[in-house]
């Protein structure tokens, strides 16, 4: 059974920091997008599959130029990102994005690329600490999403054949199954990340100098 409450305290300066910045963000999409969930799922994922992406090559370069072992980490955080793709895909099927939502996600995905990019470099914990309260928040949004879909607010539509296939559901499965397996994904990916950033932040990994920048 997956632990949806869980949630990092803040213990340093970096952890303060990620945690300002995750709860600005939340307020911009509680703002543009209200509850409008599936709308807010397919900007927000966009967003959500670059961080395992920019990390994974800059721990695959980092690698090769020092010819060390990854532990794993490049594999994880590279799946990590295709599962939030997959995300997107799937929401994507759903709520239908305007051609103005599909210019904001462009617009999202190229800034948020250049900033996790130079968090990374600067300080890998706190990009993966970000990374943790964004997932804390992810499992908070697709929670209240699955309220409405359950208080009938929102139609629980057929699940999109994408999603069904992806996470090898009944082909009886609706909009309600989905949102559970997604939040489910993402209450991982928080695990992971707030994991990694204690790794780094406490230095309990052998091979956490390769990892530093």
């Amino acid at each position: 059974m997956v632990n949806l409450d869980i949630h990092h305290k803040p213990e340093n300066i970096s952890d303060r920091v990620a945690l300002a910045f995750t709860k600005l963000l939340r307020f911009i999409a509680d703002t543009f997008f209200k509850k409008k969930y599936g709308h807010r799922a397919v900007v927000l994922e966009t967003v959500a599959a670059v961080p395992g992406m920019v990390g994974g090559m800059l721990i695959h370069l980092k690698s090769l130029r020092r010819i060390k072992e990854d532990k794993g980490w490049i594999k994880t955080l590279l799946d990590e990102a295709e599962n939030e793709r997959m995300h997107l895909m799937t929401f994507i099927n759903i709520a239908q994005p305007t051609l103005f939502e599909r210019f904001l996600i462009m617009f999202a995905q190229f800034i948020f690329i250049i900033f996790y990019l130079i968090v990374y470099i600067i300080s890998p914990r706190t990009a993966h600490r970000v990374v943790g309260y964004f997932e804390e928040e992810a499992v908070i949004s697709y929670t209240q999403y699955l309220e409405e879909v359950e208080s009938g607010k929102i139609e629980n539509v057929k699940a999109p054949k994408i999603a069904i296939d992806y996470w090898n559901l009944p082909l009886n499965s609706t909009l309600k199954d989905v949102i559970k397996v997604v939040r489910d994904d993402e209450a991982g990916h928080r695990d992971l990340n707030h994991s990694y950033a204690n790794i780094l932040n406490n230095k309990e990994d052998p091979n956490e100098e390769q990892l530093q920048h």
